[in-house]
């Protein structure tokens, strides 16, 4: 008899079973790290969001704090920048969704807008993210949780 080459069925069922543990411990881990990463991602676009609110204040004070993402962005490749669009974050962020969260943005206080509030939500709960973030016009973010939150009252915890 010629002796055949080759893996017995036993042997190929045993690395498939070994690769799918693998499998199984490392999955979790994976989507664990992809949560905390647009978390992280959040909260940037949160205190990106600070800083352009305080630099709209600073630029256009007769208006105050922007009312809302959009005025904040604008159209920025040839225009001028104007207190209606003040080219002072990124398309993708002016339009509300990045990373797994959706952003909003309210200035409020009259005119001119002496308070702000913005806020991060995950599109799919423990799916995208885990926590809500906010924050107003003191620059602090905010951890709300995992509700989804319309403004920010300052009283929230601050992020640790």
């Amino acid at each position: 008899m010629r002796k055949q080459k080759g893996f017995s069925l036993i042997e190929l069922l045993i690395v498939v079973a070994i690769i799918l543990i693998i499998a199984a411990i490392a999955i979790p881990n994976l989507l664990r790290a992809r949560i905390a990463a647009n978390e992280s991602s959040a909260v940037a676009s949160i205190r990106t969001i600070n800083t352009a609110m305080i630099s709209y204040n600073s630029s256009y004070p007769t208006v105050g704090f922007a009312a809302n993402l959009t005025t904040l962005g604008g159209t920025c490749n040839s225009s001028v920048p104007t207190s209606s669009g003040a080219c002072l974050i990124d398309s993708t962020l002016a339009g509300g969704t990045k990373s797994g969260y959706t952003f909003a943005a309210v200035g409020t206080g009259g005119t001119p807008a002496g308070a702000y509030s913005t806020w991060a939500n995950p599109i799919t709960n423990n799916s995208t993210g885990v926590r809500s973030f906010c924050s107003v016009q003191d620059a602090v973010v905010r951890v709300t949780g995992t509700s989804a939150t319309t403004t920010c009252a300052g009283t929230e915890p601050p992020l640790q």
